[in-house]
């Protein structure tokens, strides 16, 4: 199984308001940056979103470790995920994501490791500008 390196990050102008992700995936020394945005979103949206969209871009089943600099992503995919889904999401927030997110993943191993935003990680940092860059556009649009 290939171990992959997802990190990734969110930004929302407003929160709620026009907002994006930034995703890069490293295997070995191959890297695939992805991003995008949506026009009235929510910061926890777009970091969740990051993290969907990384998945779905392996195209086998890998063992994955996601880096956020989201709290809620992490803590999420290593603590909470179960207990939502025996209470049936009751009380839960972005409930269409976090199904999506347990079907994107269902084929993977994944672990979800915290870092510090804004603290010198150079990929988080590389993340957090494309994901900005993304919300700037989505502003645009408006």
């Amino acid at each position: 199984m290939k171990k992959i390196t997802l990190f990734s990050d969110g930004s929302a102008l407003g929160n709620p308001g026009p907002g994006g992700y930034g995703t890069i995936l490293l295997y070995g020394k191959t890297e695939k940056i992805i991003s995008g945005g949506e026009r009235y979103t929510t910061n926890n949206r777009m970091e969740l979103r990051g993290a969907i969209e990384g998945l779905k871009a392996l195209k086998e089943a890998c063992e994955v470790e996601i880096i956020s600099d989201s709290s809620y992503v992490v803590k999420g995919i290593n603590e909470w995920l179960i207990s939502w889904i025996k209470r049936d999401f009751k009380k839960v927030k972005n409930i269409d994501l976090w199904k999506e997110y347990i079907e994107v993943s269902q084929k993977h191993k994944v672990v979800a490791t915290w870092v510090r935003g804004h603290d010198g990680h150079i990929e988080n940092e590389r993340c957090d500008e494309l994901a900005r860059n993304e919300a700037e556009e989505q502003k645009k649009l408006l």
